[in-house]
Parts: C-alpha cells; structure tokens; sequence
C-alpha cells in the first residue's frame, strides 16, 4: 500500500518559473481585428489581462502548497511514470475509487470531490460512504511525464491504471469515475477488468472504437448537416463549433501545433483555455466557474511538465492502435455503470431537457454497457462537471456504489 511508497513533494525548479515569466513578459500580442465577438477564436483583448496577471500576479508557490496539502506518489508502471493523489477514506469500510480525468483537464479538476468523497462525515454525509480516492494524472499528462510509451491511449492507459490499483497499491476490486477521455479508460476498465470493480460511473458514454473509420477526425462522421430540421440543424452547428475543431487539429496536426505550443505559454493557454470556456456550461458564466487562479494553476501544470503534446497524442493514438475487444460478450462493457450528464454541454446535440438528454444516451452509446444503473441529468454543468457541479457528482458517486459496496 502507499505507506511503502515514497511521496512526491511538488516542488518546481525556481529556473523553470523564471524562464516562464520571461516568456510571458515578452509576449508579442497578436491583432486582431474586428474579433469582440470572438467569431475567429480566443480574442487577444481577452487574453492579454490573463497573461499579464499570469506573470505579475500569479502565485505558483501558494499554489504548489495547496497541491501539496494531499498525500502525492509517482510510481513506474510498465515503464511509464504514473502521478496520483491518494486520500484515505474515513468510516467503517472504505472502497477504493479511481477518479480519472479527460483533456486538457488535470488531476486537480477533481479536487472539489476528493475529500467530501473520503470523508463523508467530515461534510455532513454518512461515513459509510467513504471511499479511498485514488486521483491520478492520465499518462502524458501532468506529472505523469515525460511520456515513454508512443502508443499510449486508453487502451493501454487501463492496463496501467488496473496495474496501479491491484498490484501496485494492493486492492482486489475498486470502483471508479471518470469523464471526458477519462470515461473511455473506465469503460475499457468495465470491458477488460469487470471482474476487478464493484462499478464505474462516468460523466460520457462514448464507443470504444470512437475515432475510426476514413473521418475519425469528423466527430459529425459526415451527417449532412444542412439537409437537418431547423432546430436540429442549430443544435448541430453548436456542437460543431465546440467541439469539432479540437479533434480535427489533435487528430490531423497534433505535432505541427506541438511546436509552438510547448514553446510559447501564451499559445498554450490560448488553445486549452478556448476549450475550457466553450466546452463549460453553456447555460452558465464561464467566470463564475473558472476563476483565474484555478486556470493558471492547469496552464501552469502543463506547462512545467511539457505534457500539451503528449496529451494531445492521445487521441491520435486511438486510430493509430484501434481498440480490439478482450472478450467477445455483448454488451461490451460488463461493469455496473452509472452516470452523471449535464444539459450545459453542448454534446450530445438536442438534448435540452432530462428526457431528451436519457433518450439521447439510449440511442447512441447506451447499448454498450450492459448493467445501467442510474443515468443521472442535471441543469447546471457543462463538460467538466466535477468541477463545475461537484455537489452532483458527490452524490451520484455515493449513489451509484453504495449498493455495489
């Protein structure tokens, strides 16, 4: 178990903080004409203030006293490092729960849930719902670098995670929760190791063999779009502008963005906090969610650890080494399975409501888990629900494992 294992204090290089400041003191700031409605992207006018507080008014080292207010471990698993968090449970019977996280998340997405999650009675829930919370970085994220193997998807990710959890810290069976990138590691988790898990409980269903086929860049996989009714076509064209253009890139030119992203923070921060504002809650204000602080502590984490284009290779990798079934059951994915969705994300398009969001999962992914049992909806949330609705991820998480216990 993790007393055994040596702690990882995080703690970095005075010399890699300098250069970055340097970096975003020198920034050369792009025109940008006629863009207040951002209709060409992240506007300069709204990034400029981020950059400037970023290198003047930022504090990475209270930051880094926060990160290390829990308990952190990097371990080797099959040759690659493996970051995680680690918070004991406190009650009666603790279960181990593995929380994973998507793109460009970070570990520190989940830290909302992390402690209500292990020690229930702490926050005015039952101590028999304690979990012990295994929060770990995604292979080639974070402080799960530098990335050693380049065939790295969720796949293998699952592998590494099933190794970490029974072999490395020693529990016969956990449960687990994920969303976003994160999901597709927990369903292949469901897949592969059913029989190691009391459960999973995702925040998306998505396919196993997502990313296939000619168009794997297209998520639309080229529905004609403007032949739709007219509010099915809004929908559509929504879903399109939020998400399409970041697995287009990922997939088509993840490296050739690379280069400039791991050399300029500014560009960096441009890319992933476009995504954080679009893909939040839609029906919401990005601001009152994401406070700066909590944005430079995610571009800072990529940053110090050069993880943007190991990260983004993740997806690539899912065409490169298709997923291949370990087992020829159906449904696929043989895990108890819960989930939490949010109407404030614009995936899956048409879903406004709880009926229309269930009968979306019905239709599309809802047939490849074969134990469904609770699909939870709620109004506020977008697509990084633990930490834009911890409360509802607290208590569907509880939901969905107590009977599983």
């Amino acid at each position: 178990m993790t007393d055994t294992l040596e702690p990882l204090v995080i703690d970095v290089e005075q010399d890699v903080l300098d250069d970055l400041r340097s970096r975003l003191k020198a920034t050369r700031f792009a025109p940008d004409l006629d863009n207040e409605d951002e209709a060409f992207g992240l506007s300069t006018a709204y990034l400029k203030p981020i950059v400037e507080y970023w290198a003047d008014g930022f504090d990475w080292r209270a930051v880094e006293a926060r990160l290390n207010s829990y308990s952190h471990h990097r371990v080797d698993v099959g040759g690659t490092p493996v970051h995680f968090i680690r918070e004991p449970g406190k009650g009666p019977a603790p279960i181990p729960l593995l929380l994973m996280h998507g793109w460009p998340w970070t570990f520190w997405d989940w830290s909302k849930v992390i402690r209500p999650l292990a020690d229930p009675g702490a926050y005015g829930g039952d101590p028999a719902d304690a979990f012990d919370v295994i929060v770990p970085s995604l292979p080639g994220f974070a402080f799960s670098t530098p990335l050693t193997n380049g065939r790295e998807n969720f796949v293998s990710m699952a592998d590494r995670f099933h190794t970490l959890m029974t072999d490395v810290l020693g529990y016969e069976r956990f449960g687990v929760g994920a969303a976003d990138y994160g999901a597709l590691v927990g369903a292949q988790l469901g897949h592969k190791y059913a029989d190691s898990l009391h459960g999973i409980h995702l925040g998306n269903e998505m396919l196993l063999t997502i990313f296939q086929g000619d168009r794997h860049w297209d998520l639309t996989g080229g529905a004609p779009i403007d032949q739709l009714p007219e509010g099915q076509r809004a929908d559509m064209v929504n879903f399109v502008n939020t998400y399409v253009s970041h697995v287009a890139v990922h997939m088509l030119d993840g490296q050739t963005i690379t280069h400039g992203l791991n050399d300029s923070p500014i560009g960096m921060l441009a890319w992933i906090l476009k995504r954080w504002k679009k893909w939040s809650d839609q029906n919401g204000v990005f601001e009152d969610s994401y406070p700066l602080d909590h944005i430079l502590t995610n571009a800072t984490i990529y940053w110090v650890n050069q993880a943007i284009g190991s990260s983004i290779r993740a997806y690539k990798n899912v065409n490169r080494h298709p997923w291949q079934p370990s087992h020829d059951r159906t449904p696929a994915v043989k895990a108890p399975t819960g989930f939490t969705f949010h109407l404030g994300d614009a995936a899956p398009p048409g879903a406004h409501d709880r009926e229309q969001r269930v009968a979306a999962f019905k239709e599309a992914a809802g047939h490849f888990y074969a134990d469904v049992r609770q699909v939870n909806v709620h109004e506020k949330g977008g697509h990084f629900g633990p930490w834009e609705n911890p409360e509802a991820w607290i208590d569907d998480l509880r939901t969905t494992f107590r009977p599983l216990r």
